[in-house]
């Protein structure tokens, strides 16, 4: 194994543990400072979606649009408080899957460095916007994502996607090219908006192996999010129990995906998200148009 690959594989680890620790270290400051804040105690309905929706992650149907659907079809929590919670509870199983798939399959180490990197910059600035924007805001932004998400499903299911070429990475224009668009994916990740198909297709369509953009997508999210759900975490604009239940049932998903069960013939279950996902971005746009009830006078 290249050292470039252990290094990242090393940041990676530490990363996940720089986030556990101030997860904790923030959480128990907010208690300290309001012993009424609600404590993060996760129902068991929290770790079943953090299972489910990363052990179908891993197999390539992505975890945010899926989540965001249920969350909003359940009602867990207001509208605002879905893409921090989504971040900061997916961050450890998305690692978990880094740390799996960077280590096994093959991919040109400065496109994979390279791209990772502009992910997390973009993440930065992103949750920067995201963690103030308003909830109509972010609303409409969530209805858009899931709209989008909804149109790659369809596409996979249609076999529209591109069927990409056998390189192991990118180089000049085409990898600066790479570079910028997955700055934007990261920062539209911070909205809600899975960074996997978006970043699998435009790999694809450069002329890399498809197998190969894993580790891209997967290390992207891995770097990225511990950063961007720190930012939501100290924000406090997510909800902690729900997070703590996607990360406490989102890591045995993965493990499982990955070392047990490895494939699954999930066209089927792509035509179930695509229903669900469409009709909660229907609901999330329609909340959206809603005015806003006026205070009552004194």
């Amino acid at each position: 194994m290249k050292y470039e690959i252990i290094a990242l594989l090393s940041a990676f680890a530490v990363v996940a543990l720089w986030y556990v620790w101030r997860w904790i270290v923030i959480e128990r400051q907010r208690r300290r400072a309001d012993f009424s804040a609600p404590r993060g105690r996760p129902r068991l309905i929290d770790g079943v979606i953090g299972f489910v929706t990363n052990f179908f992650d891993t197999l390539g149907i992505g975890s945010f649009a899926p989540t965001t659907a249920v969350f909003k079809l359940l009602r867990r929590m207001p509208d605002e408080r879905i893409p921090g919670t989504l971040n900061a509870g997916h961050a450890l199983p998305t690692v978990v899957q880094a740390l799996i798939f960077v280590a096994v399959v093959t991919v040109d180490v400065v496109t994979l460095i390279s791209m990772v990197l502009a992910a997390v910059l973009g993440a930065l600035f992103g949750v920067r916007i995201v963690s103030r924007l308003p909830r109509r805001a972010i609303q409409i932004g969530m209805g858009g994502a899931l709209l989008g998400a909804a149109l790659l499903f369809l596409a996979a299911n249609l076999d529209l996607m591109p069927g990409g070429g056998e390189a192991t990475g990118l180089t000049g224009a085409t990898l600066a090219f790479a570079v910028a668009v997955n700055f934007i994916l990261g920062a539209l990740m911070m909205l809600g908006l899975g960074l996997y198909a978006p970043c699998l297709i435009l790999v694809s369509l450069l002329g890399m192996n498809p197998l190969a953009g894993f580790p891209v997508m997967m290390g992207s999210c891995a770097l990225l999010m511990p950063f961007g759900g720190e930012r939501f975490v100290k924000s406090g604009r997510y909800d902690a129990a729900a997070a703590l239940g996607l990360a406490l049932g989102g890591i045995p998903g993965v493990l499982v995906a990955a070392f047990i069960v490895k494939s699954l013939p999930i066209v089927w279950l792509r035509w179930l998200v695509v229903i669900v996902v469409l009709y909660a971005a229907a609901q999330m746009l329609l909340a959206a148009r809603q005015r806003p009830q006026p205070s009552p006078s004194p």
